[in-house]
């Protein structure tokens, strides 16, 4: 009798938290897009592409206090999630050092506006900018991700998503009021921040207990390869908008990031929703039975390939239609931007089950070299092509970059099943 992949309990749970992520990501990417072209209008390119480069500076430091915990803690959790008092200390353990890690942020941000005349010029900017860092070191996404209660990171979300954007309406009225925008910004990622830990106090009957040096100490060596892979990563994803900002203009950095944000919707809604909701129960999965759990990987990589096969070339097509839509007008310099990401966009949809599944296989190793070599030779080809093409050097580096890792992937995964 042929074995099923999931059974009926599986199939619920995991399509219960896809269909909660992804109407959240659906939210989280589709209101800001609603409100760019208002922004567009009131502040100008310029102020947009101001907040762009503060907001691509901030997530250096949601990195930094993240530590890969939205990975190596969800996984954790959810090897636990049965045993209250273990999820209690995993839980007090991730809080307390991101909160050592947002505190010493916090400083690093006071010492760079102090002291580097860039952003010395601009930086109340990036000390309202500094909430979302807060924000996002309060809010245990990880810990419903790890429970696979996955509603609740939507409803909180949603709710302050649909805030944000009555507010930008409401106080956005002259371009002077640029500063609202990552003020509002801040304010409501830590009312979402203070939410999600409200519901896991509550709800829950979680208990926090600050961790001494040595627990966290501990708890940082074990999450070292990860977090190491994760700012590999964003060592050529964030990065990109922060070096257009830095060898160019505000209004290049406006223009580029529009295109990246259209891009990273199509990248991600839904297959990050499912990816995310798939990743507790295949680690669970992988733990009783390998060969279940590399056939099911398989299985959702060829089926996301084809979607995106068939879903990119029309969206290569549209590209100016859905630069005006966004936009409130046409910007070549946003359509040709966006073209190209596309093709980017092609080698990650085809690759991201794979990538996830050297995570799953225990294999962080092979997952942090693979993105700290991607680093090492993607970040001087990022400021090497936007020195030499401007935005375009940006989108094209990222072509480069996400097909190396295509390549590299798929020989790691060959290797990673023949163990």
């Amino acid at each position: 009798m042929k074995h099923k992949i999931f059974t009926l309990k599986e199939k619920k749970v995991i399509l219960g938290n896809f269909f909660s992520l992804s109407t959240l990501q659906g939210i989280s990417y589709l209101l800001p897009l609603l409100i760019l072209p208002f922004l567009f209008r009131v502040i100008g390119p310029e102020k947009f592409g101001l907040i762009a480069f503060a907001q691509a500076f901030v997530q250096y430091f949601m990195i930094f206090t993240d530590y890969g915990f939205s990975l190596s803690a969800t996984k954790e959790i959810s090897l636990c999630k049965e045993h209250k008092e273990k999820v209690c200390t995993v839980f007090s353990l991730v809080m307390s050092v991101k909160i050592v890690l947002a505190v010493l942020s916090f400083f690093i941000l006071l010492l760079v506006v102090r002291f580097i005349p860039k952003f010395r010029q601009d930086w109340l900017v990036y000390i309202c900018s500094f909430g979302a860092v807060i924000g996002n070191t309060l809010f245990p996404v990880w810990f419903f991700q790890g429970t696979e209660k996955m509603k609740y990171i939507s409803i909180i979300n949603i709710i302050c998503s649909l805030a944000f954007v009555i507010c930008i309406f409401v106080f956005v009225r002259l371009p002077q009021d640029y500063l609202y925008v990552p003020l509002l910004n801040s304010l409501f990622s830590v009312i979402s921040g203070l939410s999600g830990l409200y519901i896991a106090f509550k709800r829950f009957g979680l208990f926090f207990v600050f961790q001494g040096y040595h627990n966290i100490r501990k708890q940082m060596k074990a999450g070292w390869n990860i977090f190491i892979s994760i700012v590999a990563i964003n060592a050529y994803t964030t990065t990109r908008v922060f070096a257009v900002g830095l060898l160019t203009n505000n209004t290049i950095t406006g223009f580029y990031s529009i295109a990246e944000r259209i891009a990273n919707f199509i990248q991600t809604f839904p297959l990050e929703s499912f990816t995310q909701a798939i990743y507790p129960r295949l680690n669970k999965i992988f733990s009783v039975n390998k060969k279940r759990a590399a056939k099911l990987m398989h299985k959702i990589q060829r089926s996301t390939t084809i979607t995106f096969l068939c879903v990119v070339p029309i969206l290569y097509f549209l590209s100016p239609r859905i630069v005006r839509l966004v936009c409130g007008a046409q910007y070549e310099e946003v359509a040709v931007t966006l073209k190209l990401l596309l093709l980017a966009v092609m080698f990650v949809g085809s690759n991201a089950s794979r990538v996830q599944f050297l995570l799953v296989s225990g294999r962080t190793d092979l997952y942090s070299k693979l993105h700290i070599g991607a680093a090492m030779a993607g970040l001087p080809l990022v400021f090497l092509l936007i020195a030499c093409f401007s935005y375009m050097g940006a989108a094209i580096s990222t072509i480069i970059i996400e097909g190396g890792i295509f390549v590299s992937t798929f020989l790691l995964i060959r290797k990673v099943l023949k163990l």
